[in-house]
């Protein structure tokens, strides 16, 4: 099996999701974290995620022990194939984790990070040789989410990128390829520009929370799960295509993008947005809530799988 050993790098949420998901598709994982408690945390996540990842199909190899604890990141990216950093996004902790494990990594080990902040460029500095260093950003949480944006540059090595990629479509990933480096890269700034508008909507009076959160699970986030928006509106108008969607709609939305707030998070505006959610909330705590969308997301994977 290909990158059979694996090593995850920081225990949080990411990372833990990340162990979960190639201990089931039946890779062993090294996992380092400063947080003398992350064993136990992370075995705790391991065991909640489990049943979901058997639902949906990715535990057919896997098994929940195939994971070791190491006292230095050097020290777990030892002989390991695939590496998947998810340190916290402060550019010296990035650069301070690649300058210890750079001398300790197989010579044809892919490193992979999940930073949604910060770009390539930014992080390569902290490599001797970063030839075999490129982008591997997951939507969280990661082993549910398809997701993951691949990107790398003119210092990374031909092959790896693609290497990445196939590494991650056999653990049942859906990948992108990223041409350039932008801030936020794809789906975040994607969903950067559609949470400004759902807050410009609230803080102008337009809706309440709650309803704009409705407006958008009950209709396109429904066909967002199926299709993307310029396929979307391809179908639109029908056998014209997207051609005639635009030659009948560009005022409209031309209009529409005039109209658009360009909003910050202010204290007020938070505060608006804290109230709002907690109503929306209704009295579940964030553990419950997150439970909800994963049984959500889970029957959605299993929904669609056969349509694909």
């Amino acid at each position: 099996m290909e990158f059979q050993h694996t090593a995850c790098l920081g225990g949080g949420v990411i990372g833990a999701s990340w162990a979960a998901l190639f201990l089931a598709s039946g890779r062993s994982v090294a996992l380092f974290d400063p947080d003398p408690a992350v064993e136990g945390r992370v075995r705790d996540y391991i065991e909640t995620a489990w049943p979901a990842m058997t639902e949906l199909g990715l535990m057919t190899r896997g098994t929940p022990d195939a994971i070791t604890f190491h006292a230095s990141a050097a020290a777990a990216v030892e002989g390991a194939g695939f590496v998947q950093e998810s340190v916290p996004e402060r550019l010296p902790i990035k650069h301070a984790t690649f300058a210890e494990i750079e001398p300790a990594l197989a010579p044809d080990a892919i490193i992979a990070s999940s930073a949604s902040g910060l770009t390539l460029g930014q992080m390569q500095p902290g490599w001797a040789d970063p030839s075999r260093f490129v982008l591997g950003h997951p939507f969280n949480p990661p082993h549910l989410i398809p997701l993951v944006e691949v990107l790398g540059n003119d210092r990374t090595a031909p092959g790896v990128v693609e290497d990445a990629q196939r590494f991650y479509e056999s653990i049942g990933k859906t990948t992108i390829r990223l041409h350039k480096e932008v801030p936020g890269h794809v789906a975040n700034r994607l969903q950067a520009a559609i949470w400004r508008e759902a807050i410009h909507l609230v803080a102008t009076g337009v809706a309440s929370v709650g309803d704009v959160d409705k407006a958008i699970w009950s209709g396109p986030g429904l066909r967002w799960a199926a299709m993307g928006p310029t396929m979307l509106f391809n179908l639109g108008a029908g056998e014209g295509g997207l051609q005639a969607f635009c030659d009948h709609f560009t005022d409209t939305f031309n209009g529409w993008w005039d109209d658009l707030g360009q909003v910050y998070l202010t204290d007020e505006v938070t505060g608006q947005l804290t109230e709002g959610i907690a109503s929306e909330a209704g009295g579940l705590s964030p553990a419950e809530l997150s439970q909800k969308r994963d049984a959500m997301i889970v029957a959605l994977q299993k929904a669609v799988a056969g349509l694909r």
